[in-house]
């Protein structure tokens, strides 16, 4: 069963850019990409853009309307994610703990309906 783990995150909670412990961050999600990769459970993932360079899309009374930025406003937003081959939600639910965002934002995963 597939599992997409979005990972979200406030840009306050997280190590700053250049630091030590922002390469510790990205050496952990490098380590879990291997780690599922060598599970044959990794089909996909990566990071995104900073929220700033997101375009919102909806359709209303017929009309595309586009916004700059994300379409909820929240302290968290969501930052990358993985798609995860797996047998049942357990396993989904432990990897998803493996994954660095899980120690300062929030994982969510959600089952993936495959058409």
């Amino acid at each position: 069963m597939q599992y997409l783990a979005l990972l979200y995150t406030d840009p306050a909670a997280e190590p700053a850019y250049g630091t030590p412990e922002f390469e510790e961050l990205m050496k952990g999600y490098f380590a879990f990409t291997a780690f599922l990769k060598e599970q044959g459970a990794f089909k996909g993932g990566d990071g995104l853009q900073p929220v700033e360079t997101a375009t919102s899309v909806r359709i209303r009374g017929g009309k595309v309307e586009t916004m700059d930025g994300p379409f909820a406003e929240t302290k968290e937003y969501l930052g990358g994610y993985y798609l995860m081959e797996v047998p049942d939600l357990d396993t989904a639910l432990k990897y998803a703990a493996m994954i660095p965002t899980a120690r300062y934002g929030t994982v969510e995963l959600r089952p993936v309906m495959v058409f």
